[in-house]
Order: structure tokens, then sequence, then C-alpha cells
């Protein structure tokens, strides 16, 4: 009988430990169409809507690495002037339209692109770290989104800012790497 309980208790900490964990992020991603790792990817600027400098720069480095780590093995990164940073510099609507068509040109097959939509450490006492981005695949022929992921997650006051994004980044990049 104690072992019983003993069992239940820890099976009770579990969820209450999953509960919480869960709590942290939240993501929605369209289910991802076939798309092959081997095919021409172009990794296009990510947007900045946020008030820190260069977080679209950031968050698509970081991609750039998960998709490399995932085999996706014929990455080029958009060569241009990728400053994103939106509220600073208007829309970036002409930016990622010239990107477009610099994939375009260089015979890509499918292009990732994206946005930062919260970047920064939470004020007060905790200092928390959040992160907040959206994915867009786009079949380069024809400038149709055939994906597209949005997720935000939360750290705890001892996480860096990095890693928050980082693993955001993997969760919400993840559907891409199981074809």
């Amino acid at each position: 009988m104690k072992g019983l309980r003993a069992g239940n208790i820890y099976r009770l900490i579990g969820a209450v430990l999953l509960a919480v964990l869960a709590g942290c992020s939240t993501i929605d991603a369209g289910h991802a169409p076939a798309l092959s790792k081997t095919d021409n990817w172009a990794l296009l600027p990510v947007a900045n809507y946020t008030e820190t400098p260069e977080a679209g720069k950031r968050a698509e480095s970081i991609a750039q690495s998960v998709l490399q780590q995932d085999g996706f093995t014929n990455l080029w990164q958009y060569p241009g002037d990728n400053d994103t940073d939106a509220l600073l510099n208007g829309h970036p609507n002409a930016a990622r339209a010239k990107a477009l068509a610099w994939a375009r040109k260089a015979g890509a097959r499918y292009a990732l692109t994206g946005s930062v939509q919260e970047w920064r450490y939470k004020v007060g006492v905790d200092g928390e770290p959040v992160a907040g981005l959206t994915f867009d695949v786009i079949d380069v022929s024809t400038g149709k989104i055939v994906w597209s992921a949005t997720g935000s997650r939360s750290g705890w006051s001892r996480s860096s800012l990095a890693g928050v994004g980082q693993t955001l980044i993997r969760q919400l990049l993840a559907p891409l790497a199981q074809r």
C-alpha cells in the first residue's frame, strides 16, 4: 500500500511540473507540407517589430544554425543589407520583396523568413527573458506562403534571452526538420 501511495505522489508531482513548464510557451504551427531538406533554401531577413535593436538578425542567425543542424544542406543566406528594424526604419515589405527577388535569381526553391514580436527581459524584480517569433516558408516561384508557425516563450529569471530564443526557434522549426 505504501508503494502505491508513493507512486501516486510522484505522478502528481510530475503532472504539476509538466503543467508549470507547459505554461512557459505557446506555439501554433501548421502541418508542414512535404518540403525537401535537400532543395535549395534561402534564409531571408527576419523583420524586427521590437524595441530591441537587431533582434531580427539574432533570430535569423539562430534559425540558420538550427536548420543547418537539422540537415538542410543547401541553405543560402541573403547577402544584401538586411536592416530590418521595422520600428526604426518603417515597414520591411520592400526589403522582403527585394530579398525574395534575390532568392528567385539564386535558384532557391523555398525561402524562410519571419518576424520578431518580442525579444527582451521583462521589467521587474525577476527580469525574465521573453521571445515571440513568427516564421513563414515561401514557395519562391509563386511567392505563396506554404507553411507558417508562431510562438512565444518565457524563461526563468536566471535564463538567458538567447537560450530562450534558441529553444523557441527550435520548437517552431521542428515540423520542417521532420520531413
